[in-house]
Formats: structure tokens, C-alpha cells, sequence
């Protein structure tokens, strides 16, 4: 999902011309070591570059998770060159599977594979950072004024650039992804299964992961698309995760895994027990129980998340109303980063309604802070726990082919996710077919595909145009 950020670090403004040729000929060059090594390699990123990325990130990521995926692919992996193309879909691979945010997850993860636990850490929050001051700001808006008709004006253009974002991100990681026929019908099977038949997510990827086990020794030309030369030599011409390949971060450790339970046990013990201690109003301590229940047990992305936070939130706790559920919905969609950011208007909206000893005002920050964080927390513990895991077998050999097979899977529901953000923008509930989202989409999509702009500037181009619109109309 991504853009021109500090030109300083773009290896493309170098040549990106020149990685591909060192990359297609990396083995000759390795065997008659004409080329020093570290030639082969994109310079690695400062933490301090990182930060900027990861905060810019988090002021552009519109359009739900496959908006943020198409970002995060076009930026790190095609323009940037800081993380390879298999280790990007291997840890998209993963991320879809776990609970919660994939897209934040995503951004955590890869923030740990360029700065270990701190740049996975920084890319985690600065991913979140910026929704939350601009949700917050809405929601006190939508609370204490009603709704705001400027914000639903520059959202509508944002809404059909990202739609062609999506688009052109879903052709090009196909095109990485599906290497052959057999890869096209999975990712086919994939689309229809969850769009269609609505198949819960995790039950598609282990469905094609058995499929690409069992194929990869009856047809192994077809299912064994991650050549073994592809896992050691898919990192020249990015940057080198591992340049100490003794002693790495990526490296699975007990002693490690031993102290992040530990950690992650602290920070979700002490703010729990001061919620029960020192705040005589329930609803706070209930809001860290419930998301912390929903941050572990809610599979299958963002949507499958809000049906049983809106269910919950409105029938068990009654901390807001439908209506409102549904306008938080309506906000939450309009910002940057994950939709599942619609927790802390639910938040909110629990502390402004039962605000206890504080104003409410005060109930409300409160609230939002709390659904928030832990909503979040175990996010990253999944991230830190089980990242090392999946680097460790990337290249193991009987993997292969369950790996290849995922990877086709999740360019369907990625597919799916494009088409339900792109029905959603052009047919709006109420609403015949949205000619201007149409328009402002194609013209989004033409510009991105040959006329060079980069997404930052058309999804601001975008969000002018529906404010001007709004305006005259």
C-alpha cells in the first residue's frame, strides 16, 4: 500500500533497473565473485528512515486491509526494495491467519524484520497512531455536534482512489503470486469460497495448504512454485535482513520467547488491575475484558471482528446504540488505518455515555485509550511470538508447496476484499450507481498504472475533488 517518502532512501532514484539485472544474474556473479556482495544488496534503512515511513504510512492507509496491503506492497517491496516479494507474501501468509488487524500485523511484522522488537514496535503503533487522533476528533465531533458533512464529502474521493489502488495492487501481486494454471484456479476456488459461500478464512488457507502438501509430491512442477534456488537468492536486489547470518533477530530463541510472555503479561495484568482498583465505573473494566477477549478469539479479519463487537457492544453491554454503532462504522471506514479502529469509537462512546467519576469528556478519552490498547496488545505478541517461527521454515523444502498453494489462496481473498470495498463505493447502501466514485476510480487507476503519479498525491487529488464536489453540489 504506497508512495515518494524521503526520495533520500529510494533505491529507485539509483536504478531499480540495475537490482533486477543483479538479481537475474546473481548466481554468475557469486561464482566468479566479480561483484562485491554488498553491491547485490539494497543499502539497509535507518531506524530513523523507518520511523518516517511507518508515520507517513499511518496517515495514508485508507481503504481497509486490502488497501493497506496494496500500500505496504507497492512501497516496501516494489518502490523501496527493503523487503522481498516471498518474504512479504510469507508473512502476509501469516498475518491472515491470526487474529485481529492483519494489515497492522502485517506493518509490525515487517517493522521487525528491518529494526527487530523496536521497528516492529514503532511500525505497529505509528500504523495506529494517526486513526486514533483523527477517529477521536470525529467521534467527539459526531457526539457533541452530530454528523459532519465536509468529512463524508473529502472520504468520498478518497474511498474510489483506493479503490484503484486495490485493483492494481491485486494484478501485480497475481502476477508474483500465481505462476501457473493450477495457482489460478486456487486463487479462483479461494475467491468463490469466501465471497460467495462465505467460508471462514482460516478454513480456506489450511484447506489450501493440505492441497499444496499432498500436490507438491503427486505434481510437483505445478505446486512447487518457490523454487529452492528462489528461497536463497529472493533477497538480492533487497535489503539484507540477516546480514550476521550466525546471530540474527529472526532467529527462534526459548530464553526470548520466555521473556515476551512475561512482558506481555505485565502490560496486560497492571493496567487491568488499576481499571478494577482505582475506577469505581465498570464499564472501563469491562471494555479491557471484553477486547482482550475479541483480540484472541475474533478470526477472519476486520469484518468478522465488528459483527461481534457491534453485537456485544450494543445488546450485551449497551454502551452505545445501533444508529450509533452503524455512524461509528461510517467514520471508522473514512480514516486511515484499520477499520477495526471502529473499537475505539465503541470506546468512546461507552465512556461518554457512562463516564462514572469523569467528565464526559474524560469518560471518553478513557474509554478510547482502553479499547484501544487492548484491542492492540496481543497483536504484537503474535507478531514477536510466532515471526521467528515462519522465517525459520521459509525455506524448508516440504513446505513449499503448502506455501505456494496459501500464497495463490490469499490473492483470492485479497481479490475478495477488493471487489466488497469496490461494491461498497459503487453501489452505497440507499443509492444507485455511484457515476462520480466511478469515474474518480478509473481515472485513479489510469494515472497509477501509466502516468507515473505516486498514491499519495492521487489519493490527495481525490479527496480535493470530492471536497469541491461536495462544495458545488
Amino acid at each position: 500500500m504506497l508512495n515518494t517518502f524521503f526520495t533520500s532512501y529510494l533505491i529507485a532514484i539509483t536504478g531499480i533497473e540495475s537490482m533486477e539485472i543483479a538479481k537475474s544474474d546473481a548466481s554468475k556473479s557469486l561464482s566468479a565473485s566479480s561483484q562485491p556482495e554488498e553491491t547485490l544488496y539494497v543499502e539497509h534503512p535507518s531506524f530513523w528512515a523507518a520511523f518516517k515511513f511507518w508515520l507517513k504510512l499511518g496517515f495514508i492507509s485508507f481503504g481497509g486491509p486490502a488497501g493497506q496491503i496494496s500500500i505496504m506492497y507497492q512501497e516496501l517491496v516494489e518502490k523501496r526494495r527493503w523487503v522481498s516479494n516471498e518474504r512479504f507474501l510469507n508473512a502476509l501468509n501469516y498475518c491472515m491467519l491470526l487474529p485481529g488487524p492483519e494489515a497492522q500485523q502485517l506493518a509490525a511484522y515487517l517493522g521487525w524484520l528491518l529494526h527487530k522488537t523496536s521497528g516492529g514496535i514503532v511500525a505497529g503503533v505509528l500504523f495506529l497512531l494517526p486513526s486514533m487522533f483523527i477517529l477521536f476528533g470525529l467521534s467527539y465531533t459526531y457526539a457533541a455536534l452530530g454528523e459532519i458533512a465536509w468529512v463524508a464529502a473529502l472520504f468520498e474521493g478518497l474511498k474510489a482512489a483506493v479503490m484503484a489502488v486495490v485493483v492494481a495492487a491485486v494484478i501485480k501481486i497475481g502476477q508474483k503470486a500465481l505462476k501457473n494454471g493450477v495457482m489460478v484456479l486456487l486463487a479462483a476456488a479461494s475467491f468463490i469460497s469466501i465471497y460467495f459461500l462465505r467460508v471462514p478464512f482460516p478454513w480456506i488457507v489450511l484447506a489450501a495448504g493440505l492441497i499444496g502438501l499432498v500436490g507438491s509430491v503427486i505434481y510437483p512442477r505445478f505446486f512447487l512454485v518457490i523454487k529452492e534456488k528462489d528461497s536463497a537468492d529472493a533477497e538480492l536486489g533487497y535489503v539484507k535482513i540477516c546480514e550476521d547470518e550466525d546471530v540474527c533477530h529472526i532467529d527462534p530463541s526459548h530464553r526470548r520467547n520466555a521473556l515476551l510472555l512475561i512482558v506481555f503479561c505485565g502490560l496486560w495484568l497492571l493496567p487491568m488491575l488499576g481499571l478494577y482498583g482505582l475506577l469505581p465505573a465498570a464499564v472501563f473494566f469491562n471494555e479491557g475484558m471484553f477486547f482482550t477477549k475479541a483480540a484472541f478469539l475474533t478470526f477472519g479479519g476486520a469484518y468478522a471482528v465488528l459483527a461481534y463487537i457491534a453485537q456485544a457492544g450494543v445488546a450485551q453491554f449497551g454502551w452505545l446504540s445501533a444508529p450509533e454503532m452503524m455512524d461509528g462504522l461510517g467514520l471508522a471506514e473514512t480514516t486511515p488505518g484499520p477499520l477495526i479502529m471502529v473499537v475505539q469509537f465503541v470506546g468512546f462512546m461507552a465512556g461518554w455515555n457512562y463516564p462514572g467519576p469523569f467528565s464526559q469528556l474524560g469518560g471518553a478519552i478513557v474509554g478510547s485509550l482502553v479499547a484501544s490498547y487492548f484491542t492492540f496488545l496481543p497483536c504484537f505478541l503474535f507478531i514477536f511470538l510466532g515471526g521467528p517461527y515462519i522465517e525459520k521454515f521459509r525455506g524448508n523444502k516440504k513446505l513449499t508447496g503448502a506455501l505456494s498453494s496459501i500464497t495463490a489462496a490469499v490473492v483470492g481473498v485479497v481479490l475478495n476484499l477488493a471487489v466488497w470495498f469496490g461494491m461498497h463505493v459503487l453501489f452505497p447502501a440507499e443509492a444507485g450507481f455511484n457515476w462520480f466514485a466511478a469515474a474518480i476510480g478509473l481515472g485513479s487507476f489510469v494515472v497509477l498504472q501509466w502516468g507515473g503519479l505516486s498514491i499519495i498525491k492521487v489519493i490527495l487529488l481525490a479527496g480535493g475533488i470530492g471536497v469541491l464536489r461536495g462544495v458545488i453540489f
